[in-house]
């Protein structure tokens, strides 16, 4: 009884619902349900912009990544000499003899002269290669590009391996050398202060398998491999 009493209160103060304050509710309902939807439509796309935002940095540093540390295809360079001028180039005349031991050269690091029987298998070494087998492979046509490690590394070492060709070539660092990068074939040397010297190319556009060598053209590979190389 007691609540009859209080509905009867309520409806005395104020009034039975009418049909306009019903619509008005039902109107306000469906207002807040659309408003709670937008709202979720809203954080919905903002989840997937952040996700494709994330994607795509994720897609085009994979790119970045894939372009950088692919390596570079070898250079193509014709073989022989057409007799080119090329500023700086020393010329030599050195003796081609098998011997044992090691050997005293004139130049430093050599362009030539007496040397092991057994050449140095062309390629990229990452620690200093005998001088003897070195020599011998320059015997058959191949150029020897030695650097100085403390002068040239990281985006200068790439560089200069990026002018590379893919073969009858040794890369090696040198101990003591006076110029940061030194060239070097049979009877002929070049030094330049830096990877990005178009001479480098020049030289190897003269002077890879160079048919002035004395033994142009014999193998480059088969033989033996010092430690470091890559």
């Amino acid at each position: 009884m007691p609540s009859n009493r209080s509905n009867s209160t309520n409806r005395s103060q104020h009034g039975p619902v009418t049909v306009k304050q019903q619509r008005e509710q039902k109107r306000q309902q469906k207002l807040a349900k659309y408003q709670k939807q937008l709202a979720k439509r809203r954080r919905s796309k903002l989840v997937w912009w952040v996700v494709g935002s994330t994607a795509a940095v994720v897609i085009i540093g994979l790119i970045v990544a894939s372009v950088v540390l692919t390596p570079l295809p070898p250079r193509q360079y014709e073989a022989g000499s057409e007799g080119a001028t090329i500023e700086g180039v020393q010329t030599f005349e050195n003796t081609a003899e098998h011997v044992a031991g090691a050997v005293q050269y004139e130049q430093s690091p050599p362009a030539g002269g007496p040397h092991n029987a057994v050449w140095l298998n062309c390629g990229i070494y990452d620690e200093p290669v005998p001088n003897e087998n070195a020599v011998h492979s320059m015997e058959h046509s191949a150029v020897w590009v030695t650097y100085n490690p403390d002068e040239v590394a990281g985006e200068q070492l790439e560089t200069l391996k990026s002018l590379l060709p893919s073969t009858y070539v040794v890369l090696s660092p040198y101990e003591g050398l006076d110029a940061p990068i030194v060239m070097s074939n049979w009877n002929q040397q070049l030094k330049v202060d830096s990877a990005n010297d178009e001479r480098i190319g020049a030289f190897f556009e003269e002077y890879w398998r160079s048919q002035n060598a004395p033994e142009p053209n014999a193998a480059c590979t088969g033989a033996y491999d010092a430690p470091g190389k890559q």
